[in-house]
């Protein structure tokens, strides 16, 4: 996975630093293998009710960014740029730091922690080329998610770097794609890793790119509300004053927020 990549530095740059530094860095992933050992998962992979407590909405928690920059300036299309060429720009740094984000914790995501895809109330299974539904754990998800993505950003019919290439008619429509499967893994995320998130002390890397995601995405329509609404609770709370207005707005109920939620599994 591509996270393994990103892994490798992580390591070689853990290496080069002080021993204290060090030690401090070996302090923590103990205290994160420690909080683990404590929350296991059920068998059937649903996790102990009294783990359903959204910790990431928690006041202390949701105030922490790394940046108080103004990112609805941050996402409008600039002048004299093609929205294509904005759109491939922007989706390809999200990928990376989505999947940069994800790795710092992946160690923590396995067939047994995670047995399905989950957010929430929500369980994703993949789809493969021919359209057939394959339910798999987590990392598995992530891994399919993380290649296909891969393999599109980094082909030139489909993301042109050069000139005079012209952009797919279907481009649009690829990068909605990859935008809801990035949503997929930043739900994941919060939902089943935010303790080890917050152990590393990257909760607040994860809320600011969290932030600049959705109100990009909503800029440009590329987050079906509905899709988006398992995760509106987290939305409102984050980008209420990120001048986005991200409230959500499904409308039809479907949102985590509600009482009785987590006792409703759905299936996409």
């Amino acid at each position: 996975m591509l996270g393994d990549q990103c892994g490798l530095h992580v390591d070689r740059a853990l290496l080069s630093q002080s021993p204290k530094t060090g030690l401090r860095c070996r302090m923590v992933l103990q205290t994160v293998s420690s909080v683990l050992r404590k929350s296991k998962a059920k068998p059937n992979g649903k996790k102990p009710a009294a783990e359903e407590k959204k910790m990431y909405l928690e006041p202390e928690h949701t105030k922490s960014r790394i940046t108080d920059f103004e990112f609805k300036e941050l996402v409008v299309l600039p002048r004299e740029i093609d929205l294509n060429e904005w759109l491939a720009s922007n989706t390809t740094t999200f990928f990376h730091h989505i999947n940069l984000q994800y790795s710092t914790i992946s160690e923590f995501c396995t067939g047994e922690t995670c047995q399905t895809m989950a957010v929430c109330n929500i369980q994703y299974c993949w789809h493969d080329e021919r359209g057939r539904k394959v339910k798999c754990t987590a990392p598995q998800y992530i891994d399919f998610v993380m290649s296909s993505v891969q393999k599109l950003v980094t082909d030139e019919d489909v993301f042109p770097t050069k000139y005079g290439r012209e952009f797919p008619s279907s481009f649009e429509s690829l990068v909605k794609k990859i935008c809801r499967y990035l949503f997929h893994v930043l739900g994941h995320i919060y939902w089943s890793h935010f303790k080890e998130t917050l152990a590393l002390e990257l909760h607040g890397h994860l809320n600011t790119l969290y932030i600049h995601f959705i109100l990009f995405a909503r800029e440009f329509n590329l987050l079906d509300p509905k899709e988006t609404a398992v995760m509106d609770d987290l939305t409102e709370v984050l980008c209420s004053g990120a001048g986005g207005g991200c409230s959500g707005g499904s409308g039809d109920g479907a949102s985590s927020g509600g009482p009785g939620a987590q006792n409703h599994v759905k299936e996409r």
